[in-house]
């Protein structure tokens, strides 16, 4: 006959065990989810930001009078509109980093110190220093090349400004891509910044 101090003395059985083993297991398995979810958010927010900051010197860019200085006869008009965009930008870095950072070039003429006072990055007034995930493009007057915005840039005056990255390096690329379309002598963004395969 089982006793009181037998019955207190009893320890935990197998399946209990293997329960609370089983609860901790998927429990871990989520943590590791949402750490990697946490990381790879953080990661793409730098080209959602930067997108954004591309976009805005766009539109600063527009509203200058950053045309061409001319030499007009009388009764004459100049060539260009006082408000244009900037033209198209050379694409930093060349290749798409593959889970890898690339270090921007900070000397003259390289990378987001390309272009003048009417092209690049130099018109657009946007420079970046700072280690990078993503290859940046910014496209005036045509569609970038592999970009699937379905309101993309398909005729001038437009702009698409597109962040193309791999972090994991599986070949799988994520796309962000914001554009801007000239109409009625405003420039008008998209309503929502376009992603594709954001965490790939």
């Amino acid at each position: 006959m089982k006793t009181k101090s037998n019955l207190m003395k009893r320890g935990f059985t197998l399946v209990e065990l293997m329960i609370v083993v089983a609860i901790i297991g998927v429990l871990a398995a989520l943590a590791i989810y949402g750490v990697r979810r946490y990381l790879a958010s953080a990661k793409t927010s730098e080209a959602k930001n930067t997108l954004g900051a591309v976009s805005r010197s766009a539109a600063a860019a527009f509203e200058r009078e950053n045309a061409k200085s001319e030499e007009l006869a009388e009764g004459a008009e100049s060539a260009t509109a006082s408000h244009v965009l900037c033209s198209t930008a050379t694409t930093i870095p060349a290749t798409v980093p593959k889970g890898k950072k690339y270090q921007p070039k900070t000397t003259n003429g390289s990378d987001f110190d390309s272009g003048d006072m009417t092209s690049g990055w130099k018109c657009l007034k946007f420079n970046m220093t700072q280690p990078i995930y993503y290859q940046y493009q910014y496209t005036s007057g045509a569609v970038a090349t592999g970009s699937s915005n379905p309101a993309k840039c398909d005729a001038a005056p437009c702009y698409e400004a597109m962040a193309t990255g791999d972090l994991d390096a599986d070949g799988v690329l994520s796309q962000f891509s914001q554009t801007g379309k000239v109409a009625n002598g405003e420039l008008k963004k998209a309503s929502q910044l376009f992603l594709q395969d954001e965490y790939e």
